[in-house]
């Protein structure tokens, strides 16, 4: 069953050597990522799983040793999703993927076997969430690290420019997250989500699924547009 969760945010900009001169701007949210994995040790998990949204072609599991790369942002960084040896021929992990393995690395994870799933942000909810509870079934203690983002049009700024419903959209999820309120986060709104182009919402509703009965409290830790995305930190425990 689910005995801790984590949630940050996907951003590569997460990484300073990705966010180079504008990385303090996201200082507190890294410190608060750091926290939420901490969490996660403490609940003494026998499995982690990394879950988070990935394009076309990227869906899936990935396993433990699996590698990802920040090239395609412009730094010669690679990360490992916990200790392994995948096949050479093994997929590169997505983004998202590649960002909870980089805080993983950060926190110097090695409390229990790590493995990736990528879920398209498309995914309906009923989908989700029985791979939430496929997962939370998968092992006695289970923990999860959820990576995804809120409205990417949460100012005109914002990559995906303004959109006026953004702020409800990101306040009710924030209001779920920081409460553990799985049936809220059930409740978001697919074809909403994808319009305002929250790339957490499906990762999300696997946390929802795989939190079905389990109990748990949860603290929002972090709560931020910056660059006009929805950025939202959380423990469940």
């Amino acid at each position: 069953m689910l005995v801790a969760a984590a949630v940050c945010p996907s951003p590569p900009l997460l990484l300073p050597e990705v966010a180079t001169g504008a990385a303090p701007e996201l200082d507190a949210a890294r410190t608060a990522c750091a926290d939420a994995v901490g969490l996660l040790a403490a609940a003494r998990p026998d499995r982690l799983y990394v879950v988070g949204s990935a394009g076309e072609g990227a869906h899936g599991v990935y396993p433990a040793g699996a590698k990802g790369s920040f090239a395609g942002f412009g730094v010669d960084l690679s990360v490992r999703l916990g200790e392994g040896q995948a096949d050479g021929d093994a997929r590169p992990l997505p983004a998202s993927l590649a960002v909870g393995a980089w805080l993983l690395d950060r926190a110097r994870w090695a409390d229990a076997p790590i493995e990736g799933l990528a879920v398209a942000g498309s995914a309906p909810t009923d989908d989700c969430a029985a791979t939430g509870r496929r997962l939370a079934a998968s092992a006695e203690r289970v923990a999860l690290l959820v990576m995804g983002d809120g409205s990417a049009r949460r100012t005109v700024k914002a990559p995906g420019y303004l959109d006026e419903r953004a702020a409800g959209f990101d306040a009710e999820a924030a209001r779920a997250l920081g409460t553990a309120d799985a049936a809220a986060l059930l409740a978001l709104d697919a074809g909403l989500a994808e319009e305002l182009q929250a790339a957490g919402r499906a990762p999300w509703q696997v946390l929802a699924g795989a939190a079905e009965g389990a109990g748990l409290d949860g603290r929002l830790l972090f709560e931020d547009a910056p660059y006009g995305v929805g950025y939202f930190v959380a423990a469940w425990s």
